[in-house]
């Protein structure tokens, strides 16, 4: 399944996005995974149609919770984060910045411990999106790369792993464009350096049906991000050769418009005064309706530079209105990186807290609930439930024969071998020494029997391990648990009258053997 995934994906974002939704729909009616609604929701993304993408999402999410998935959970909430910034672009009513930065803290966190290594890749894609919309180049850095290292581990699962080295590459150009805007040039060419090696690594890289044209596209990243630094001349060449080439394979204008800034700086420093304002009067005329803000402020400002350069007194003005602007929207991106980085510490804070609870419910040598879980469960029980008590047969022996390790590793192995036999909302756990309990909500002793009875084969089951296990077994309404659990304690030890290894079900005041 994975492979046919990925091939749908590719399928939808290359120009076949109703087609692949047909098939989308065809494969959910079968079977209604994560994966299948992802594929519709790119499908959606592929057509720019936020609002088409959102409504397919809620389904996603939803799947992905039901399937446990963590993989396609932080994928669906970081697609959910950038298609609500998207939509916000163009419906004001739409834009909730503090719900996308929830979406994408929650994911980050999501990300560790997946298994599928398609929905991992799509998951930190997501996310560097996301974060890309908000121009909070610093987090989307991770993901892309985690994207390339996971890309790189498994070529046959997830594809042609250099793309995702490009991104990296434009992004560091974009952030350098932005940077430039606000006049910290140092910092600006740093990150052209960075994009540099990126990009050729990504040249290299570059594999599959379409390696030709991705391999053009990283050498392009690579000239445009050597146009403010050592070989202005040479990029310029570049630049000039490889714009037209990949437009006649079809690259759209608005993917390639970012270049223009960098072509008029790199022509103008190498000497090329008359031309660098040609192209760049050119790139201001047929900047593509659908370049984003970055890339049309950078070009307009990029001319303005080289007319002001020219003598030009209007260019001068203009450029100090634009970066007057520029300065304005990068204390805005700082802003939202300051909130970001505060709902992450936050959240890594509530995690810690909520780790620390967790151990302090957790038994530290078999990993279960511990007596005070398991005391706190009783209190709060609803409705009818039953108790099982537990008691090791021969555990004694096994210390005595063996020594202590050994009755360590008897008591792990019977803990999981109990808890495996449990219900998902059931509570197993360890309650002192060799002693164990459950609580079973919900059924009634019946129910409670045949679990126990499972518990006891087991154990008996386990291999190279000479313990036993008696079970007694009582059910009740939650205000009378207490008391439900002396009945179960007092079919325990029936049991252990009888020779242990079986299971004894306390009704109302009587006891009746089980196994």
């Amino acid at each position: 399944m994975s492979r046919q995934v990925v091939h749908l994906l590719e399928r939808a974002q290359a120009g076949d996005a109703l087609e692949v939704r047909a098939v989308a729909i065809d494969l959910l009616a079968a079977d209604p995974c994560a994966a299948h609604h992802f594929v519709n929701v790119v499908t959606y993304i592929a057509e720019a149609d936020p609002s088409g993408s959102l409504a397919a999402l809620e389904p996603m999410l939803a799947a992905a919770v039901r399937e446990g998935s963590r993989g396609w959970q932080a994928c669906a909430l970081g697609t959910r984060a950038a298609e609500r910034l998207k939509l916000g672009a163009s419906d004001p009513a739409g834009y909730d910045i503090d719900a996308s930065l929830r979406d994408l803290v929650a994911a980050e966190r999501l990300t560790s411990g997946g298994s599928d290594p398609v929905a991992a890749v799509n998951a930190a894609v997501a996310i560097a999106i996301g974060w890309y919309e908000l121009r909070l180049y610093e987090l989307v850095e991770p993901q892309f790369r985690a994207a390339h290292a996971m890309s790189a581990a498994d070529r046959e699962q997830n594809g042609n792993c250099s793309m995702w080295l490009f991104n990296l590459a434009e992004m560091h150009l974009r952030w350098a464009l932005e940077l430039y805007q606000v006049g910290q040039v140092e910092a600006a060419e740093s990150h052209t350096a960075t994009a540099e090696k990126y990009a050729l690594q990504a040249a290299d890289e570059a594999s599959g049906a379409d390696a030709a044209t991705w391999r053009d596209m990283a050498l392009l990243a690579a000239a445009c991000a050597r146009a403010d630094r050592h070989d202005p001349g040479g990029a310029a060449r570049s630049i000039s050769r490889l714009m037209p080439l990949l437009q006649d394979r079809g690259i759209s204008p608005a993917l390639l418009a970012y270049c223009r800034p960098f072509y008029g700086v790199a022509l103008s420093r190498s000497g090329h005064s008359d031309e660098a304002l040609a192209v760049m009067r050119q790139a201001v005329a047929e900047l593509p309706p659908e370049a984003d803000w970055l890339v049309t402020a950078s070009t307009h400002r990029t001319y303005a530079v080289l007319l002001t350069k020219a003598g030009s007194p209007d260019a001068r003005s203009t450029l100090a209105y634009g970066d007057a602007l520029a300065a304005t929207l990068w204390l805005q991106r700082q802003q939202t990186l300051h909130a970001a980085e505060t709902i992450r510490d936050l959240e890594a804070l509530r995690a810690r807290h909520e780790q620390v609870a967790r151990a302090a419910d957790l038994d530290p040598l078999t990993g279960i609930a511990n007596r005070r879980a398991f005391d706190r469960a009783v209190e709060e029980a609803r409705g009818r439930a039953t108790v099982l008590v537990i008691d090791t047969d021969k555990f004694k022996q096994i210390n005595d024969t063996r020594g202590h390790a050994a009755g360590d590793d008897a008591l792990r192995a019977i803990a999981s071998a109990l808890a495996a036999q449990a219900r998902e909302e059931d509570l197993i756990a360890r309650l002192g020494g060799d002693e164990f309990g459950a609580l079973l909500p919900g059924v009634g002793s019946a129910t409670g029997a045949e679990i126990a009875r499972r518990m006891v084969r087991a154990v008996r089951e386990l291999p190279d391990c000479p313990a036993t296990v008696s079970i007694g077994v009582a059910d009740g309404p939650a205000l009378e648990l207490r008391d439900t659990l002396i009945r179960a304690d007092a079919a325990m030890y029936a049991v252990k009258r009888s020779g242990g290894d079986g299971v004894e079900v306390c009704a109302s005041g009587t006891a009746a053997r089980a196994a």
